[in-house]
């Protein structure tokens, strides 16, 4: 579990983060959501020790960041997993060694050890017969799912996502949130993703955090949208096409 405990950040004058307080829970997709500006990659960036807030705390499994030494936030640092927006994967590496790229960073791994392990995630992203390809020789799902794989490779306890369905047509996205669901279960991941994509929301959103002008002004689940009676969050999610047709179609029904 992550603990966000009344984090505020500020850029020169411009408070982005306003006394945010929430939990990111274990073995559950949180999703944080906002319209452009809202603080929403602040707080991802935070959350990952990119950004330091000037007030609160953020905890991992009770250990507070801002208070860990040197050596121990290295450490926690292999327990963590990233998938950036764009995959950014190497273009020069094949598949099996952009995913075993962290073991080799990392870890003393052998590398019999290395290629066992990118074997089993390869497989468990539904890679087969992908291990030699250059990313430019496989689709864009595909570079997902490398990027996915490389960010468990090293069965992190956190796993991160930034707008991991951007630039995938609307199946490939799903495919991709299930499997990122389905890893998050499997392994018991604290998993923290940032998306704009309202189909995702409702695909996996165990729970969501809806931040809007650097405050929370909303947290809940996917089940919960449709019965919230907060402004903030029915304007935000209702602006979308997706949940345009959903309320055309409630509305019918009634």
């Amino acid at each position: 579990m992550i603990e966000v405990k009344n984090i505020e950040k500020s850029f020169e004058d411009s408070i982005v983060l306003r006394g945010i307080t929430t939990t990111f829970e274990t073995g559950k997709t949180n999703l944080i959501i906002g319209q452009s500006g809202s603080g929403k990659t602040v707080l991802l960036k935070s959350l990952l020790g990119i950004f330091t807030p000037e007030v609160g705390t953020i905890s991992f499994d009770g250990r507070i960041y801002s208070e860990l030494s040197d050596d121990d936030k290295r450490t926690l640092r292999t327990e963590i997993g990233m998938v950036f927006q764009g995959s950014a994967l190497f273009d020069s590496m094949t598949v099996e060694e952009n995913i075993g790229f962290p073991l080799k960073m990392f870890t003393s791994k052998s590398i019999a050890e290395i290629q066992e392990r990118v074997n089993v995630v390869i497989n468990r992203v539904n890679l087969i017969n992908a291990n030699n390809k250059k990313p430019s020789e496989i689709s864009g799902g595909m570079q997902k799912r490398v990027a996915i794989a490389r960010a468990i490779v090293n069965n992190p306890k956190y796993l991160f996502c930034d707008e991991p369905n951007s630039g995938l047509d609307p199946k490939t996205a799903i495919l991709i949130d299930n499997l990122i669901h389905e890893i998050t279960e499997e392994y018991n991941i604290t998993t923290v993703i940032n998306t704009h994509d309202m189909n995702s929301v409702m695909e996996i959103g165990e729970k969501i955090i809806f931040l809007k002008n650097g405050v929370l002004a909303w947290e809940g689940t996917k089940n919960e949208v449709f019965k919230t009676d907060n402004e903030a969050i029915v304007d935000f999610v209702y602006s979308s096409e997706l949940f345009k047709k959903i309320r055309k179609a409630q509305n019918k029904e009634q």
